[in-house]
């Protein structure tokens, strides 16, 4: 049994080529200046035929495990957070194993679409706890262009594609604060996945008003779990969504000291790889000390939601 965990080591991985609003407006009815006065994304990456959920979560994990000083022998645990992986087996944590030579860890992927990340850092977390695993690979990764409907311009706007992990190792003093999560399933219908070929739609409004209403006494109950006040905060990485729900969420929740991510701005939404993605670029820009607390708040598909303060790598 181990008293708690912490993250060691982040890393993250977009594909190199970049779709623009301009680009956008030449391809559906829409505006640079539509997109950016509603949703606040300015760019996003979409990934090559030949970049797969898997290669880009393994490249990720890579850049994470080399920051982390430890061997690839070392981790037993890796956790992929991801909705839109293709095959079913082998799953995409196996195939991340099997690309950095892992030897023998336990290998699950995770699908609660943009509240995945969170979900995977907090089982991380409790099997490190629980003595199951001592050292684990989280990620979070999403190809959404993969199932985006590029005639919609209500959707086609928002989505990315990218990864992000983090290397989580257990630790005497905790520093993943318990998790708080839950859903609200009667509402699932509001963000969906579905059909052949599978397509993302959602009801907007109903996300909106969700996020920025039910949910900020929600990210609020898990600072007091984790014994940190909302205005002690150094940072908020919630999911990025887009900047009309970040904005008035991170206002509402009393962070009123802290960095809040904008990485949605140029990475658009891109699901469960939002928070990993958005983390890992503030901490290599040295814009959270380390050791100070973060609040990380997945929600999204399943009217899911899951948060926990960490302490900054």
């Amino acid at each position: 049994m181990n008293p708690g965990s912490r993250v060691l080591a982040l890393g993250h991985y977009q594909p190199a080529t970049v779709l623009t609003n301009d680009d956008l407006a030449a391809m559906v009815d829409t505006s640079d200046e539509w997109i950016s006065s509603r949703v606040g994304i300015r760019t996003r990456h979409i990934a090559a035929p030949d970049e797969t959920v898997d290669r880009m979560a393994a490249a990720a994990a890579a850049k994470a495990l080399a920051g982390s000083g430890l061997s690839a022998d070392e981790i037993d645990l890796v956790l992929v957070a991801t909705c839109t992986a293709v095959d079913r087996s082998p799953n995409t944590a196996a195939r991340v194993a099997a690309q950095l030579g892992l030897s023998s860890p336990a290998v699950m992927d995770i699908n609660v679409v943009c509240a995945g990340f969170t979900h995977a850092l907090a089982t991380a977390d409790h099997a490190i706890r629980a003595g199951s695993a001592t050292k684990a690979l989280v990620i979070g990764v999403e190809k959404f262009s993969d199932v985006t409907d590029w005639t919609d311009r209500t959707t086609c706007v928002l989505v990315g594609d990218g990864a992000g992990a983090a290397v989580v190792v257990a630790a005497e003093e905790p520093r993943i604060g318990p998790v708080v999560w839950g859903s609200v399933p009667e509402m699932g219908h509001a963000v969906r996945i579905e059909g052949a070929p599978a397509r993302f739609a959602q009801e907007g409004q109903s996300v909106y008003r969700w996020a920025t209403t039910a949910l900020p006494p929600i990210a609020r109950t898990v600072c007091e779990r984790a014994g940190v006040r909302p205005e002690e905060l150094a940072a908020v990485v919630l999911h990025q969504a887009n900047l009309r729900i970040i904005e008035p969420l991170a206002q509402k929740i009393g962070a009123v000291n802290a960095v809040v991510a904008r990485d949605v701005v140029d990475s658009g939404n891109t699901s469960a790889a939002s928070i990993p993605l958005a983390l890992a670029k503030l901490v290599e820009r040295g814009e959270i000390s380390p050791g100070s607390p973060v609040l990380l708040f997945g929600f999204g598909g399943n009217l899911s939601y899951a948060g926990q303060v960490i302490r900054c790598p």
